[in-house]
């Protein structure tokens, strides 16, 4: 059986959790991989109630060693590595102190650096794999309010592309998805109850599962790199 990893996985109404899902029933063994023990045992819970495989693994994003051995874990059938983890930093730079800065950094990019250099690591000898990658509107632009948050989503994008270009040869597919817009989930409807009412404004998750699922079944001679996804709504 061939198997996935999504690390940043969070509430059932999340997109980490509703990737693991789609693609747990599409036949991968995940890997569902996060900081919240309670939160990755649901979803693995409904998989397997649901006849998928799934296990759960406790990982910091920023930590090197809970990085590799969550990719130890994963084994020889690793196929696809999804790293959906993040934060949304606003402040400005005036008032910002360097730790915050730093850590938004640390979440986005250099999280994204370590999980995906050891995907790459197991990936290259076999000549196969997909390495994917959750952007923002704000990996494209800068916006005042958010330059922690902006800087950390552009260098998580180069990053990407860098690999994409890095690693084809070697036949791994590395791609990445801008999510232009709040997504309907269960961060959004916790910040902003009043937002359930509004739901048109909001990106669909299992829209959004549809894209990274869309770039993981590409064949060799048809890769794309990158994906926008964004509501008929969303100015842009």
């Amino acid at each position: 059986m061939k198997t996935a990893i999504v690390i940043g996985v969070g509430p059932d109404r999340g997109l980490g959790a509703r990737l693991c899902k789609r693609l747990a029933a599409d036949g991968l063994k995940v890997i569902v991989a996060g900081r919240t023990l309670p939160a990755l045992q649901a979803v693995v819970d409904d998989i397997t109630k649901a006849g998928g495989a799934a296990v759960p693994f406790v990982a910091d994003a920023t930590k090197e060693g809970d990085i590799v051995a969550l990719f130890d874990v994963a084994g020889d059938n690793l196929d696809l590595a999804i790293y959906n983890a993040g934060n949304n930093t606003p402040g400005k730079i005036i008032e910002m102190d360097a730790d915050y800065f730093e850590n938004a950094w640390r979440v986005v990019c250099f999280g994204g650096f370590l999980f995906g250099r050891e995907a790459v690591r197991r990936m290259v000898p076999k000549k196969t794999g997909t390495l994917l990658f959750t952007g923002a509107s704000a990996s494209l632009r800068g916006r005042s309010g958010y330059g922690a948050f902006n800087s950390s989503k552009a260098g998580l994008r180069t990053l990407a592309q860098a690999m994409a270009k890095e690693y084809a040869s070697d036949g791994i597919h590395v791609g990445h998805v801008v999510v232009d817009g709040a997504i309907a989930g269960d961060k959004i409807f916790s910040r902003f109850p009043d937002a359930a009412g509004r739901e048109d404004s909001l990106i669909d998750i299992d829209g959004i599962v549809d894209a990274f699922a869309f770039l993981y079944r590409q064949p060799e001679r048809a890769w794309s790199f990158e994906l926008d996804v964004r509501t008929s709504k969303e100015k842009w």
